[in-house]
């Protein structure tokens, strides 16, 4: 894009272009019938301001009353034609206005989702939401101030200018003198409102995202006493905002000024040249009123066009910005020649993955198998790159070396569309939308049977709270679920997952935040769920991976160990010292432990167990690594 000293007119072609062939052109034909509507409306000016020459000079002063009633006649036929048009041009301009803005914010949306992870944390939610909704909205303006009034102005500028250079060129050369005058000064008023206008739209989206911050975050705002704190930072951001817009308006403002300037001084020199020719006799009163009024109708057109020079760049800075995302390509793409999926129930190996997010390493050489069917468990410190793991796995980030494999296939192999149809993730922050029980689960199938969908609830545990929900399947969960309790949330995300029936089930900390009973129902439908998959389970409590098939112990970035539970506890390393935080009050050793049999793993509810590991942990070396 250009910067602050580009060619602001080449800039501005270059945009309208882009909007023209991106949104505008599949419109075209309606556009020509909705400009010449314009131009039927803009002419109708002219029309007027010439027909004030026979109202005087032929039926006023004469009094001609059979002429009096052409003129009237015509004066008539004249406003009912500007009255038509406008309306059906309007109308016109509405609709492709509305239906473009609405394709270029959903494509816009589909382009911002495609983008990387990376892409997202460096660009908060309010940001987006301020290009895909404020943005858009200030383009859409283009239609009614740009194409609209600026057709419709240069019309009947033309027509006007025809009439007045008909009655006399030279009074219309001596009212126009002050037109250079303009050039300059205009020239500069726009830099000046394209760079307001940007920072002005920056400080908005900086604005939305804090509001989506400030309600994403009420519970810990009101439980910290934050409400001053917040309110004080909204505070200031909006006084920034108003001092840009104000600014903004400002230079807008002036344009269409420098536009009376000018006009005031056409018509102070047309007042005393012309004037004198008409006390001469030269001219008729009936000339000097019809170039007068053309006169007085062109400075109006005039002005506005002035001003409407002021608001495209205002336009123009949002158009930029919307712009600058659609240019942006997204690094994580589908490779050319992709392989085909695997068809059975995949197994999972990581060879030598190595990943780092600017100077902070996450994975450092981690490799190990899951086996096709079979629950791998993978644990270790907060920090240890667990998460990051099954990023990987879906391709949510590309490692800087090394690769993840799939049923055979490297992941980088597959289109994303192949390969994330093949997961299933439940972590414990169950994502609902702010929809009805039944979308949430759906998600937007529409050939799913009512006996598959009742079997999936019952496997879910949901339909034991169903009846206790007032409108069932179709009641509102609220935003992010907030009508539901968190295990009601993480058993419909299970339905979800259920309903995708996918060969690979990645769960993430899926219990981690419930309470003893909803964890009880919840890993009941996740032992069903996990049938005949492949799952992978990351997990701080250990007592959820005991069973597993394989556990995998990381510790900053690499795989120190991996075996059973009992393999690893006989080792001795660094599960058998997490595991002795987490259970061993009464000084027996790990394996002495693992040799009792567990009630149920009545310790996990133990607080003053849980504190204990919580205060050991943190004196742990690892615990401080990336």
């Amino acid at each position: 894009m250009a910067d602050k000293d580009a060619d602001y007119g080449q800039d501005s072609r270059a945009l309208i272009l882009w909007i023209w062939h991106g949104y505008l052109r599949k419109y075209k034909w309606i556009l020509a019938l909705a400009g010449v509507l314009m131009a039927i409306e803009g002419s109708t000016l002219g029309a007027i301001s010439y027909m004030v020459k026979p109202m005087f000079d032929t039926a006023f002063a004469p009094g001609n009353s059979g002429a009096l009633w052409f003129v009237a006649l015509v004066f008539a036929g004249i406003f009912f034609t500007r009255g038509v048009t406008s309306i059906l041009h309007k109308v016109m301009m509405t609709s492709v206005s509305q239906k473009a803005a609405a394709d270029l914010r959903t494509d816009l949306l589909g382009h911002l989702m495609l983008q990387d992870n990376a892409y997202h944390q460096t660009h908060p939610p309010g940001f987006l939401i301020q290009r895909v909704q404020s943005d858009v909205q200030a383009i859409n303006n283009i239609w009614s101030t740009f194409i609209t009034r600026a057709g419709r102005d240069l019309v009947s500028l033309i027509a006007l200018l025809v009439v007045a250079v008909s009655v006399d060129p030279i009074w219309t050369l001596i009212a126009c003198v002050g037109t250079p005058l303009l050039i300059l000064p205009t020239l500069a008023a726009q830099k000046f409102v394209r760079r307001r206008s940007r920072e002005a739209r920056d400080l908005g989206a900086r604005i939305a995202t804090l509001l989506d911050e400030i309600f994403h975050g009420i519970i810990p705002t009101k439980l910290n006493r934050l409400e001053d704190y917040q309110s004080n930072k909204f505070r200031q951001s909006t006084k920034r905002l108003v001092r840009a817009e104000i600014r903004a308006s400002v230079g807008t403002a002036s344009i269409a000024s420098m536009v009376d300037f000018t006009a005031g001084l056409g018509f102070f020199l047309v007042l005393l040249y012309g004037g004198s020719e008409i006390v001469a006799g030269e001219k008729t009163v009936g000339q000097f009123m019809s170039f007068f009024t053309a006169m007085g109708m062109m400075f109006e057109p005039l002005r506005r066009l002035g001003g409407i020079a002021g608001r495209w760049q205002v336009i123009a800075s949002s158009i930029e910005r919307v712009k600058e995302l659609v240019d942006t390509q997204p690094t994580l793409t589908d490779p050319s020649n992709p392989l085909a999926p695997p068809k059975d129930v995949p197994g999972i190996e990581l060879r030598e993955v190595t990943l780092a997010y600017g100077d902070t390493t996450v994975l450092q050489g981690a490799s190990f198998t899951a086996e096709p069917g079979k629950t791998t468990a993978i644990v270790g410190a907060s920090g240890a790159g667990k998460s990051t793991v099954f990023n990987v796995l879906t391709r949510l980030v590309d490692p800087q070396s090394g690769e993840a494999i799939v049923g055979g296939v490297a992941n980088r192999q597959m289109t994303l569309t192949d390969l994330r149809n093949l997961f299933s993730v439940v972590s414990q922050d169950a994502m609902l939308f702010d929809e009805t029980l039944r979308e949430n689960i759906l998600l937007g199938q529409d050939n799913i049977d009512d006996d598959r969908l009742q079997a999936v609830l019952k496997a879910a545990h949901v339909a034991e709270f169903l009846p206790k929900l007032a409108d069932g399947l179709d009641t509102e969960v609220g935003p992010r679920g907030s009508n539901l309790s968190g295990g009601q949330r993480q058993r419909v995300v299970i339905a979800r997952a259920l309903l995708r029936n996918t060969p690979i089930l990645l769960l993430d900390e899926a219990t981690s935040a419930l309470d003893a009973q909803s964890e009880t129902l919840v890993q009941q439908a996740l032992d069903e769920l996990s049938q005949g998959r492949t799952t992978l389970v990351i997990a701080h409590r250990l007592s959820t991976v005991r069973e597993a098939d394989k556990i995998v112990v990381m510790d900053r970035g690499q795989v120190v160990d991996q075996g059973t539970h009992d393999e690893l506890l006989k080792r001795g390393g660094l599960y058998a010292e997490l595991y002795n935080l987490q259970f061993n009050t009464t000084g027996e050793s790990a394996e002495e432990k693992a040799l009792k049999p567990v009630a149920d793993d009545a310790p996990q509810g133990d607080e003053s167990s849980r504190s204990m590991f919580g205060r050991l942990l943190s004196r742990l070396p690892w615990v401080s690594g990336p």
